[in-house]
């Protein structure tokens, strides 16, 4: 019987472990360090809920996305919602970006900057340029076939500047977006990835011989809004911070 008892209390207490363990985890994301506040960094996601962020076009109505665990979740399974991107209140125009983000098995999502948001356009991939999200060990062929289409590629338009594989999925990702006057340079788990300079004749090239030349504003404005895109399977995304520069 003793032993009956000391068994029920080690599992008490190695569960009460576990959860503690999880809590403080939680606790510690979603957070700015005394350091970074001092140098402007700010969350663009407080870890608990979605403001300062709705659906393109939409509004703040229920969708896909909802914050959960400490993480900014898309769940395509979520059932009589309106489906779309989710899109920053606010317009950006030079900063520096940092995010960690993980993607169920064979998912497929990006990240928007420079996003226009109007009813004369419809989603927020016809305006802004794309920081791709992708699970590469499982991705379609199409996702494959030209190598602008991997994780941190600038998405269909060029490939990766540097080898570098995105994580398993289902395992936590870093990547970092810095424009500046129009260059945007892209890096995954902290490898450069992309580097392109918007105001320049060869972007305007790589946009007309891409698939996205068919949209007249496609990767005209250097400034806008940000957007995460709810597209195949589920993504999370959390520690997200911007610093604005000059």
């Amino acid at each position: 019987m003793k032993q009956n008892n000391l068994s029920v209390w080690s599992a008490i207490l190695l569960c009460s472990i576990s959860l503690l363990s999880h809590s403080q985890k939680i606790e510690n994301q979603n957070t700015l360090t005394e350091e970074e506040s001092k140098e402007g960094w700010a969350l663009l996601f407080d870890g608990k809920t979605t403001k300062g962020w709705h659906l393109y076009n939409e509004g703040n109505i229920q969708s896909a996305w909802s914050a959960a665990g400490g993480e900014l979740v898309c769940d395509p399974n979520t059932e009589k919602v309106v489906r779309g991107d989710l899109v920053s209140d606010k317009a950006y125009d030079n900063y520096d970006l940092t995010f960690e983000w993980k993607i169920t098995k064979g998912g497929n999502s990006g990240v928007f900057i420079n996003v226009q948001e109007a009813a004369e356009f419809p989603t927020a991939w016809t305006t802004g340029p794309e920081y791709q999200l992708l699970d590469n060990a499982n991705a379609s062929s199409h996702n494959l076939k030209d190598g602008k289409r991997l994780s941190g590629c600038i998405y269909s338009l060029s490939p990766l500047k540097n080898k570098v594989q995105s994580k398993k999925f289902g395992e936590w990702n870093t990547s970092r977006i810095l424009q500046q006057n129009g260059q945007i340079t892209f890096w995954l788990n902290g490898v450069l990835t992309g580097q392109e300079d918007m105001k320049s004749s060869r972007w305007k090239e790589l946009v007309a011989e891409s698939n996205l030349g068919k949209f007249p504003s496609f990767g005209k404005a250097t400034s806008g809004k940000i957007a995460f895109q709810d597209w195949a399977n589920g993504v999370s995304l959390r520690n997200i911070k911007i610093k604005e520069l000059e």
